[in-house]
């Protein structure tokens, strides 16, 4: 009888391992994304032209703190969204669908925008035309300052003179404004309003891969044949 005990404290011992090898690479990248990094697709080209379609990227999920595991509230706190910041959030319409797009309004802003161009508090960010041959043809470009910082943007050709009125909008303590960089085919807060402070996920930090399209029988999978090679590990501006 004695020379079994052994036997079942070995057993015993080969189970706990067998659950601790099991359980520790999940709760390990269940970690990573809860309060390092999380992947994510771009589905639309509303970010266009510094996101495109398929764009696979990584966020930051500690840029601005971390969240309460399995909850919106945030646990700590230890910086605010910038304006510039290409922003991950939750839909304000329906949180279980994440959008991207750029920061514009911080709380207790007044923002004015005509023809998708931004005054911000009384003043009007500076647009300066952009030429390049890679350009999409039908669109125009700028280049966008938020004082030293400064993207791309981009807006359909049309005529001046039928665009719609201006919009104001007065951005509410604890919430924020967004609009997409692609600013004439763009869902942002001019439709749907402001994103509360719970709902922000993450910074857009690296585009780790990149494809014109996906392969036909997995949509979630890139193409190999249609890689956009000079987009991967390019950081998100």
């Amino acid at each position: 009888m004695s020379s079994e005990t052994p036997v079942e404290k070995n057993l015993k011992g080969t189970w706990n391992q067998a659950i601790l090898t099991f359980l520790f690479p999940i709760l390990l990248v269940l970690g990573v994304r809860w309060s390092i990094v999380e992947p994510f697709v771009i589905p639309s080209g509303s970010m266009i032209p510094n996101l495109l379609i398929h764009d696979h990227i990584l966020v930051k999920k500690f840029s601005y703190g971390l969240h309460l595991p399995f909850s919106d509230k945030w646990l700590l706190q230890w910086s605010s969204p910038k304006r510039g910041d290409i922003v991950v959030f939750k839909y304000p319409e329906n949180p279980d669908v994440y959008y991207i797009k750029r920061l514009v309004g911080l709380p207790g802003d007044d923002i004015v925008v005509k023809a998708g161009q931004i005054t911000l508090n009384g003043e009007t960010l500076r647009l300066d035309s952009q030429q390049s041959d890679l350009f999409e043809s039908g669109f125009t470009y700028f280049k966008e300052y938020f004082n030293d910082d400064s993207h791309l943007i981009r807006f359909m050709d049309y005529k001046f003179e039928d665009d719609p009125p201006a919009q104001t909008f007065k951005v509410p303590e604890g919430q924020y404004f967004f609009m997409g960089d692609n600013r004439d085919q763009s869902s942002d807060s001019r439709v749907w309003g402001f994103v509360k402070s719970d709902y922000i996920v993450g910074r857009a930090w690296v585009i780790w891969l990149s494809c014109d399209s996906t392969l036909p029988s997995m949509r979630f999978m890139c193409d190999p044949a249609q890689m956009r090679w000079s987009r991967l590990f390019k950081t998100i501006q």
